[in-house]
């Protein structure tokens, strides 16, 4: 069963405690020693994946927050938001999770599922961190990809198309409802449609219209399908 692809990195993390358990054990003459070096080693392994879970490749296939988000997405339809899921940015590996289009204006949410047990602060409203671990590479990648598809939205329909960036938080506690960092809003997965219905409406139904056609055909589908 450990074979398994979903049980790869468990596999992994009993290999390296056991070989540090081991490699310590054996330098000190010491089984004590030897289980304490296993025990740590486990845990920094759980750690450093623990960092690399929070900046997923954009390629990945869907998430459990990818699904969570569109379910939150889907019930904003009857209010005339059109939203596209899991679009890629042409010449590049990134995606946009989920580009939405209504009323109050556009917007790329990326939905992040984080080790729930690692906190999440802030520092001068410019630098976010989860755990210890920096993010600021994820907030650049999803202002970059909204950026992107702002540029090739306007291109396509003449005219200047803003499309907001956006990080939408499961797993850990976030200590604020939303909060601007590096021009990224971020925020708890479970306010996603809050933050897009509060803001005045800017968007008629025909310009709605007019940018989820462009958006369709400037950002293609990842996975192939809509």
């Amino acid at each position: 069963m450990l074979k398994q692809p979903k049980y790869q990195h468990l596999r992994r993390r009993a290999l390296i405690a056991v070989a540090a358990g081991v490699v310590f054990g054996v330098l000190l003459l010491s089984w004590r020693v030897g289980l304490t070096a296993a025990i740590l080693a486990a845990i920094a392994d759980t750690v450093y994946r623990a960092r690399t879970a929070s900046s997923v490749p954009a390629w990945r296939r869907p998430s459990v927050a990818e699904r969570r988000t569109e379910g939150q997405l889907k019930k904003l339809e009857r209010g005339g938001y059109r939203t596209l899921h899991a679009r890629a940015i042409p010449n590049s590996d990134a995606q946009i999770d989920h580009l939405v289009v209504g009323p109050t204006g556009v917007y790329a949410v990326d939905s992040e599922k984080w080790d729930r047990r690692l906190p999440v602060r802030v520092q001068s409203h410019r630098k976010l961190f989860h755990g210890p671990f920096n993010q600021k590479p994820r907030l650049d990648e999803a202002r970059w990809e909204a950026n992107q598809a702002s540029d090739l939205i306007t291109q396509a329909l003449g005219r200047e198309v803003t499309v907001v960036p956006s990080l939408a938080i499961y797993g850990p506690a976030i200590p604020w409802r939303i909060l601007n960092i590096r021009d990224v809003d971020v925020f708890s997965g479970g306010l996603v449609r809050k933050w897009i219905t509060k803001r005045e409406k800017s968007l008629t139904t025909a310009e709605i219209d007019s940018i989820y056609q462009a958006a369709e055909r400037v950002l293609p589908p990842r996975y192939g399908d809509d």
